[in-house]
């Protein structure tokens, strides 16, 4: 994994571009700490801040080809290709030569192939930049699921790219400012299509190829998610999905660097590793290293409708059964109020979020896994794609015409019409009008479903359902993991996310997905004879959040200073009496109201750091 970042500009050349692209690049160093290169061509630069996974001495970037006089065609790429052996065999079968052992090789080697048709080709996680100076044209492509992120923006000239926002904000015509949509992302939690959040930034959509030249820019989408028949039997059905996820895994676990897994020691997770544990290629000392995360300090485990039991019991239990060295990262309600952390979580998310106590106990998880492995295979998106949630088994949620997510927790957590919004001022709340906002990410999203005839009630429901959570859901999940593992240089991989497996299972029907009357009734059939009966049947269990009554302590601290703070950037946007009544109320707060608190300190945070001009 790396970051990269990149400048086209048709003006003519500048002493200056050197410069701003290695400015650009190094406001990454986090996610490459390993190396930094740039390369300065006529009209585009391109630079990559490289994590060493895959051929270490090899694989550094960018790269660039040119044939006799050509003009030199130049790659900026981050991600892995699992399945870049049988590419490059098929590529040196068609006379090409390869100087490397990187996967980076192969792809810059299949864009001179095929070239953009080359993304259809790729298996795995990426996003990429190649600069072609025969057409003078830039092409980017993000792959089918946003595993990697992508930004980019307009400026005088021609564009500007890069993996995260904060290297776009090193280019002078980029400010960081923000208007009443991106505050509406930030404080609804939810993004509209191809929104980067700040003012003329944008995110490139998963899936999508985007080219640009001198006539102007075109975005392709080279993949979705298609209606097909399935006409395979319920026994049949588990094997296939047996099979591509053993091949998943067993591709994904392939390193130059170690690999372990997070072990929540819920269904996919251990799964995962139970899967990882037959063909441990980068474990180290010949055993498979698994991390989960603890809460120490005053706190104990107390049941909700989310966790109805704690991880740390089913995680011993597959520790036992499968042998692996485990670490659990115990992490106390003073860490998690840590202004160090906090401030990196912060940095690595370019925009505050309500999650707080969650974000920075995977930082500092991610930081601790980071000490012994480089790469980590993550449960993410199995929720998603066999349905997991809770939203997917109950009939009413299913004809609701909103996001499953927020419409879940307005009803059965208690939070109101917008959960995180308790603590600002009403007028300002308004002005935003989530709700509508809110109503157009959902048209928007569904806009984008095919049907398919002959298809039941149900089934059009579940689709819908499944297709909201692998667009929009799996969004803020995938975000999150890559922004905090990234921060820490570790690197995730999603095996749920082979797209030859959600293609598969995407179009299975619920009576099959479901057939015990479960969640993911399917996958826990496809790995039955892999866990213990206790780890397959337990009830799904979000991310633990902390219970540690220092955490709400530090929190209330955090809110009392702000509001003495007459000057704090975010005072104008608050309802000192909510705030009053949040510090006052004790460690009783609910979830909800506790998650609307960190939002407003970290929206405080935002404002001072980043210089953030509100355009309101």
């Amino acid at each position: 994994m790396c970051g990269i970042a990149g400048i086209v500009d048709f003006h003519p050349p500048s002493n200056g571009r050197g410069e701003l692209i290695t400015s650009m690049t190094d406001a990454l160093t986090q996610r490459g700490p390993d190396e930094g290169r740039v390369w300065v061509g006529k009209s585009a630069s391109l630079g990559t801040r490289r994590l060493s996974v895959i051929d270490v001495a090899g694989g550094s970037q960018p790269i660039v080809h040119q044939h006799g006089d050509q003009p030199p065609v130049a790659l900026a790429y981050t991600g892995e290709v699992f399945n870049h052996r049988e590419l490059r065999a098929e590529l040196a079968g068609r006379g090409h030569d390869f100087a490397t052992d990187s996967d980076t090789e192969v792809v810059l080697h299949a864009y001179l192939e095929w070239g953009t048709a080359c993304a259809e080709r790729l298996l795995g996680m990426f996003a990429f930049a190649v600069w072609d100076g025969r057409s003078e044209e830039l092409v980017l492509i993000r792959d089918r699921f946003g595993i990697y992120p992508m930004y980019y923006a307009e400026v005088p000239g021609g564009l500007a790219f890069g993996s995260e926002i904060k290297a776009l904000l090193e280019h002078p015509c980029i400010a960081p400012e923000v208007g009443l949509d991106g505050l509406r992302a930030v404080i609804g939690f939810v993004k509209l299509p191809q929104s980067g959040i700040y003012r003329d930034v944008q995110e490139m959509m998963p899936g999508t190829l985007l080219r640009m030249n001198r006539t102007g820019i075109s975005v392709h989408r080279y993949w979705s998610l298609t209606p097909k028949e399935h006409t395979d039997d319920l026994d049949t059905t588990i094997a296939t999905v047996r099979e591509l996820l053993e091949d998943s895994v067993r591709r994904q676990m392939v390193s130059d660097v170690p690999v372990g897994l997070f072990l929540s020691g819920g269904l996919d997770s251990s799964a995962l590793t139970a899967l990882a544990a037959q063909s441990p290629s980068a474990a180290l000392d010949g055993k498979l290293r698994t991390f989960a995360v603890g809460f120490g300090g005053s706190q104990e485990f107390r049941a909700d409708d989310i966790r109805t039991t704690p991880d740390a019991p089913f995680v011993q239990r597959m520790v036992d059964h499968l042998g692996t060295v485990h670490t659990t990262v115990e992490v106390t309600g003073r860490e998690l109020m840590d202004p160090q952390a906090r401030a990196a979580v912060l940095r690595a998310r370019d925009m505050p979020t309500p999650l707080g106590d969650l974000d920075t106990s995977l930082y500092l998880l991610c930081k601790a896994f980071r000490q012994d492995c480089t790469v980590a295979l993550t449960g993410d998106g199995a929720d998603e794609l066999f349905g997991g949630y809770d939203w997917f088994l109950d009939p009413a949620f299913r004809k609701v015409q909103g996001l499953p997510w927020l419409e879940y927790a307005r009803q059965k957590l208690g939070a109101p019409g917008q959960q995180y919004t308790g603590l600002l001022d009403p007028d300002f709340v308004r002005q935003l009008e989530l709700d509508q906002y809110e109503q157009d990410v959902y048209s928007t999203t569904v806009a984008g479903i095919e049907t398919l005839d002959g298809e039941s009630e149900t089934d059009q429901d579940i689709r819908r359902m499944t297709y909201l959570n692998l667009t929009g859901y799996l969004r803020i999940i995938l975000d999150r993991k890559d922004r905090m593992g990234m921060a820490t240089a570790l690197e995730s991989r999603v095996p749920f996310l082979d797209h030859r497996l959600v293609e598969y299972v995407y179009n299975v029907p619920w009576s099959i997905k479901s057939f015990d009357g479960r969640e993911k009734s399917l996958l826990r059939a496809a790995v039955r004879d892999l866990l213990p009966p206790s780890v397959l049947y337990r009830k799904k269990a979000g991310y633990p959040p902390t219970q540690d009554p220092a955490y709400a302590a530090g929190l209330r601290a955090e809110l009392a200073r702000i509001l003495a703070d007459r000057q704090a950037p975010v005072h104008t946007l608050l309802s000192p009496n909510a705030v009053r009544a949040f510090i006052e109320g004790g460690s009783g707060a609910s979830r909800i109201n506790r998650a609307g608190a960190e939002l407003v300190v970290q929206l405080d945070l935002w404002l001072r750091n980043y210089q953030v001009h509100l355009l309101t």
